[in-house]
């Protein structure tokens, strides 16, 4: 089905504009529920243009035979922004009816959206709390240096460094170190979150934090709940992750370089 956003209503004007058949929304609901079509939440994505689809299936054809040893020996990178007031929809809250408004059904929440603070992290590594605005000569000195070199030197010999193409990991000072630190990065397409495992351990980070209660108080213990569930997370689920990423490339030729289920 083709313009899958389109509301009943919208159909059921251009129907009209083209055939002169009137009917009425609801008819052209209970049609679309006959073909097991039902209106549902959208998946959110990044944006892929046919530029950023050639370019994951270029990567696929240069990974999809890869096998475990390959993937373990990938440092997966990346950045993530927590914030002290959530707003992931994921809170509930237990109340009768009529009881919308009741003590402590309420979440109070500051007027613009609190404060937050971003940290870095690789899979196997420490997370380093980026206070301002990282740049790429502070990417390289606060991270590339003292937290990649020696994680992908604790790998092996082989280790390949991944991370996005934000610009502070792109910049010239960066290239031009990674280049003298002999550092084998992997080449990553853009917008392609799906295909970085390292997304799955934010997302699994985040359930843990909000499991705590009463909620953290202040950034400061914010932040030192995020390092104390990163360092908890079951070696387990690491290694499930890095041992999905076969499935990723797989499922990224089945969408022809399109979202993938991750």
């Amino acid at each position: 089905m083709q313009q899958r956003m389109a509301t009943a209503n919208n159909i059921r004007q251009r129907l009209q504009a083209t055939t002169n058949t009137v009917v009425s929304g609801q008819t052209i609901r209970n049609r679309l529920h006959n073909f097991g079509l039902r209106a549902r939440r959208p998946v959110r994505g990044a944006t892929l243009t046919a530029n950023h689809r050639a370019a994951r299936r270029a990567w696929w054809t240069q990974h999809v035979r890869w096998q475990r040893q390959q993937w373990v020996q990938v440092l997966f990178t990346d950045e993530s922004r927590f914030c002290l007031e959530p707003a992931d929809g994921r809170i509930r809250v237990w109340r009768r009816r009529g009881e919308r408004f009741a003590e402590g059904a309420v979440l109070e929440r500051q007027r613009f959206g609190g404060c937050s603070g971003m940290v870095w992290g690789g899979i196997s590594t420490r997370l380093y709390h980026v206070v301002g605005n990282l740049t790429g000569v502070r990417y390289q000195n606060e991270i590339l240096q003292p937290l990649v070199v020696p994680a992908l030197q604790a790998i092996g010999p082989r280790a390949i460094l991944q991370d996005d193409n934000a610009p502070p990991h792109r910049s010239a000072a960066v290239n031009t170190f990674i280049q003298q630190a002999r550092v084998n990065r992997m080449l990553w397409p853009a917008n392609s979150p799906d295909l970085n495992p390292i997304e799955h351990m934010w997302d699994e980070l985040c359930r843990r934090v909000q499991q705590h209660h009463p909620p953290p108080a202040n950034l400061g213990q914010l932040l030192q709940w995020v390092q104390q569930e990163w360092n908890g997370v079951p070696r387990a689920f690491i290694c499930n992750l890095i041992h999905s990423m076969r499935q990723r490339c797989v499922e990224c030729l089945a969408h022809n370089g399109g979202h993938t289920r991750y």
